[in-house]
């Protein structure tokens, strides 16, 4: 089970991005990054959801099953636990590269 499943329920949409193109409802109107869905569209979850994408799309991390990525505005909060100090290292360099994301706490998350 992937990171999107387990966390959000839902399978990768297709055309799915960790970054995409703001879908504007309207002219005058944009989506905030931390905001921005899975396909564009606005998302109140929406920066969580494109780092758990984010992490299912990188080979070098599999579905750490003890944790869970939250965001509070445009900060993603990792919580939980994770078998070791490089795989968390991995996980918030991965989550700082998605757009929209201004900061990674992890003071939630114990190794080992």
């Amino acid at each position: 089970m992937g990171w999107l499943q387990r966390l959000f329920g839902m399978e990768k949409p297709q055309n799915a991005q960790v970054n995409p193109t703001p879908q504007a409802a309207a002219a005058t109107e944009s989506v905030p990054p931390e905001r921005l869905g899975l396909n564009g569209e606005y998302d109140q979850s929406g920066l969580a959801k494109r780092v758990a994408l984010a992490f299912d799309e990188d080979p070098g991390l599999t579905d750490v099953d003890t944790l869970y990525v939250a965001q509070t505005g445009s900060t993603v909060v990792l919580k939980g636990k994770v078998p070791s100090q490089d795989i968390l290292q991995k996980m918030v360099s991965v989550a700082r590269n998605v757009q929209g994301a201004t900061d990674v706490t992890t003071d939630q998350v114990s190794i080992g």
